[in-house]
This record gives structure tokens, C-alpha cells and sequence, in this order.
């Protein structure tokens, strides 16, 4: 029998009672342990063939990020309120866990990101992130300047609201609301969309999964900030470089080929062959 651990929120009533209700069932097929997402020293140690996560994106973010050096392939259970990432409905679980657990499933590999925040010269924070980091303001409505390099080279300054550096996964995320584009995720590439830029000119850039991306914070002001996935946050002062590079380790998430990539798209985006026209 596998080694399954469960994660997700046990604070949140829904995600609670939907792992109380199903546990009976994994217990039923696996060796089974339930931990809260938020219980740092038992994630440190746990050890799991597999790793089933109930709740939205932002869980299996957080989860990517925790159970990062430890490789366990990941499956997520949507109990949220969009989800690119999660690959099942609690209404899935009876037969994609029978499958599951007779290995029916592959593994697609999502490229991470690590992000290092530099000031003075030293990495003051250090995190990774399977979606973006993003440098925006986190105050008053006010322009901000951030040059731009990539290898080294100079690519521009902009003038915006904030400037986004996504791996594949995160395109369908903030990226995709400020106007990127989307990656499909088996590449490995980054995607640099600015925030609102002051010049109509900046449009989004695609650059190899092996660049080493900097961004330095070259505004005069206050309330700057950096993000990873949404999740983690950091004060950026001028002067600061965040660098950005591919990950070393993978996330590796189950796939148990009942939708593509294209489907979730068509699902989540409402995307349609043609107009809905009047019957009449």
C-alpha cells in the first residue's frame, strides 16, 4: 500500500469536513497520515509516496514551496474558487485514487523559480516559487522605476506599477492579468510582464528558463515590495536587486490524464469557438 499524507487548511470548516468525510476511504487503500498545511515541524519531517492537497492553488503553492527538498509528487483537490493547478474535485476521489494507487497516473514536472533579494551586496531573503515574484508598490498609486537585466545585459527600465516575473505555471496567474501571455508548463521559460507601464511600448518578454533575471528597485520612495507566489513578502528599498533563476529541484505534480492543459483553459477562461449568437 502507498504512503499517502493529506494536507490543506484543517482551520477552514469546508476543507475540514470534506478530509474528515474521505478519510475513511483513503485510510481504506494507503497508509494514511492528515497534516495541516500550516504545521511546520511535521511537514519538515514527513516522508510520503504521494501527497494529496485539499483547498485552491494558493495551498498547493504553499505546499510546492514547504515540501520543496523533499520531491513528493503532488495532486491537488479544488475546494477553492478558480483552479489552474488542482487536478481533482472531491467528487473525483473515489475512482482517481483506485487509480491512483495502481500507478495509473504520470508525473509532469513544473519548473520553480528562486528568488534572492540582494542589498548591498548580500542576500538578505531567499525563497522559491512556483508561480512569480513580483516587485509592485504596496501603498499610494504612484509610478515606480525598475531597471531590468537579464544576463547580466541591460534590457530597460520601466516606468509601471510593478513588474512580474513568471515561470510557465504562474502565466495563467497575475501575469495573465496584467496582459501576459500564456506558457504552456511543460517549457521552461520565463515570462516578465510589467504592471500598467507609463510607456504603451513595454510589452511582455519571454526569456530562457536559463537566464538569470535582476530586477533593481531604483525609485526614490517608500512602500515597495516584493512577492513570491502571492505568499511571501519582503520590503524592497532602492538600490535593491531581486535576482531570479530556474530552481534547481522540480514540482512534481500528478497528472492523471483526465483533462489536458487546453481543456482547463477552455474551462477556467470561458473560451469559446464563436460568438453566442441570438437564436433568434
Amino acid at each position: 500500500m502507498k504512503k499517502i499524507i493529506i494536507l490543506g487548511d484543517i482551520s477552514r470548516k469546508k476543507i475540514r469536513e470534506t478530509i474528515t468525510k474521505l478519510e475513511p476511504l483513503f485510510r481504506n487503500k494507503s497508509h494514511l497520515s492528515v497534516i495541516d498545511i500550516s504545521d511546520e515541524h511535521e511537514l519538515k519531517n514527513v516522508s510520503a509516496d504521494i501527497a494529496f492537497v485539499f483547498g485552491g492553488d494558493g495551498t498547493i503553492l504553499s505546499a510546492s514551496r514547504k515540501l520543496n527538498d523533499k520531491q513528493i509528487p503532488l495532486i491537488g483537490v479544488h475546494l477553492g474558487k478558480f483552479g489552474f493547478l488542482a487536478e481533482l474535485t472531491s467528487q473525483d476521489i473515489n475512482d482517481s485514487l483506485e487509480r491512483i494507487c495502481s500507478d495509473e497516473f504520470v508525473v509532469s514536472q513544473r519548473m520553480l523559480l528562486t528568488c534572492r533579494l540582494v542589498r548591498a551586496g548580500h542576500v538578505i531573503n531567499e525563497t522559491v516559487g512556483l508561480n512569480d515574484a513580483v516587485i509592485s508598490r504596496t501603498s499610494l498609486s504612484r509610478l515606480i522605476s525598475i531597471k531590468l537585466y537579464v544576463n547580466e545585459k541591460i534590457v530597460t527600465t520601466y516606468s509601471c506599477d510593478g513588474l512580474i516575473v513568471s515561470t510557465p505555471s504562474g502565466t495563467t496567474a497575475h501575469s495573465l492579468s496584467a496582459g501576459g501571455p500564456i506558457v504552456t508548463p511543460e517549457m521552461e521559460a520565463f515570462a516578465i510582464t510589467p504592471i500598467c507601464p507609463h510607456t504603451l511600448s513595454n510589452r511582455p518578454l519571454i526569456v530562457s528558463g536559463c537566464s538569470k533575471i535582476e530586477m533593481e528597485q531604483i525609485s526614490e520612495s517608500r512602500g515597495i515590495g516584493l512577492t513570491v507566489d502571492g505568499q511571501v513578502y519582503f520590503d524592497v528599498k532602492v538600490g535593491d536587486r531581486v535576482v531570479i533563476e530556474k530552481a534547481e529541484n522540480k514540482l512534481q505534480l500528478i497528472d492523471t490524464q483526465t483533462r489536458t492543459f487546453y481543456d482547463v483553459l477552455r474551462e477556467k477562461l470561458n473560451w469559446r469557438g464563436q460568438p453566442a449568437y441570438d437564436a433568434n
